[in-house]
């Protein structure tokens, strides 16, 4: 009965996960279809990105630029659309922009008390405008979680991570289940423990 139920969970890790994304991905695509109205699965989804692609290339031109600085100048303008357009556009610059800010994974401590260390990422390294010259803006990701806290500290109290930020945002959202991010400056290094001595031998 054990090895059955070892059996059981195991197909589950392996298929839940799984489930999960063709839900995820089936549910996306036909949003999208139903959207365009194209009855065809899948269809409207590649349409949508065909068309956001295109709309990225002409956005590179002189004169599409030029119209979106005007479009840009007007919703700025307006309160209410101004918080909306802005929030969202730094957001996703953030990640995926060519000025993105989510780059910089760091450590910051102490946090909260005692020994305690956060992963976060540095997205303003001087608030000098704040009349904190010698502080830096971290985002601190939450596991489990699209949500993620905004906190100011000391630029003594925070230490630059030379790992990837895909890395380090991955251990971060999985609450530390995914292996951890490697330095890219070093090798995992080798175990020293031998055999014997887990086993208590001389």
């Amino acid at each position: 009965m054990s090895r059955l139920l070892n059996y059981f969970f195991k197909g589950v890790v392996l298929l839940a996960p799984l489930a999960f994304t063709v839900y995820v991905c089936v549910r996306v695509f036909a949003t999208i279809d139903g959207w365009l109205g194209i009855p065809i699965p899948g269809v409207g989804f590649v349409v949508t990105v065909v068309l956001i692609t295109l709309f990225g290339f002409l956005a590179s031109s002189f004169l599409t630029r030029r119209m979106l600085s005007m479009v840009e100048g007007v919703l700025e303008r307006l309160p209410f659309v101004r918080l909306l357009y802005s929030s969202t556009k730094d957001l996703l610059n953030a990640f995926v922009g060519e000025k993105r800010r989510c780059d910089k994974p760091v450590v910051v401590a102490p946090f909260a008390s005692g020994e305690a260390r956060a992963l976060g990422f540095v997205t303003q390294d001087t608030l000098a405008t704040m009349g904190m010259r010698e502080h830096v803006a971290v985002y601190l990701p939450q596991s489990y979680n699209f949500a993620g806290s905004l906190l100011i500290f000391p630029t003594s109290a925070v230490t630059p991570l030379d790992a990837e930020s895909a890395d380090v945002m991955a251990f971060i959202v999985s609450g530390g289940v995914t292996v951890p991010p490697v330095r890219r400056d070093l090798e995992p290094p080798p175990s020293t423990v031998e055999p014997q001595q887990i086993a208590g031998a001389p």
